[in-house]
């Protein structure tokens, strides 16, 4: 099947050794999943609660910003998204269906 890709038109910029404008917001938004990631491991092991406070509210501005450079990237065109392909999405939804029954909860939260 020929899907096409969801994408704006590219802005064009210099090709040159140095870095251009898509070269350095493609490096920060880089940095910002890094960072979201980090930040996430982070929050699952804080024992302390001031901290987990703290942390969470850094992770959220993290993550804000990190949708801010890919909201750039996409306007600009530099970011491309390729449309899910109903089948395969039909597939994976069943087939992670046929896990819940291995799950300790039912769906009344209880354990079975």
């Amino acid at each position: 099947m020929n899907q096409q890709k969801i994408q704006n038109p590219e802005t064009q910029v210099a090709k040159t050794p140095q870095m251009n404008e898509r070269d350095f917001i493609n490096d920060m938004l880089a940095t910002e999943k890094y960072m979201t990631a980090s930040y996430s491991t982070a929050l699952n092991e804080a024992s302390n609660q001031q901290i987990y406070t703290d942390l969470l509210a850094i992770f959220n501005e993290t993550q804000n910003c990190q949708r801010e450079l890919y909201n750039v990237m996409f306007q600009k065109g530099w970011y491309g998204l390729e449309p899910a392909d109903q089948t395969k999405l039909q597939q994976q939804y069943q087939q992670f269906q046929g896990y819940t029954n291995q799950f300790p909860y039912g769906n009344n939260g209880m354990m079975q």
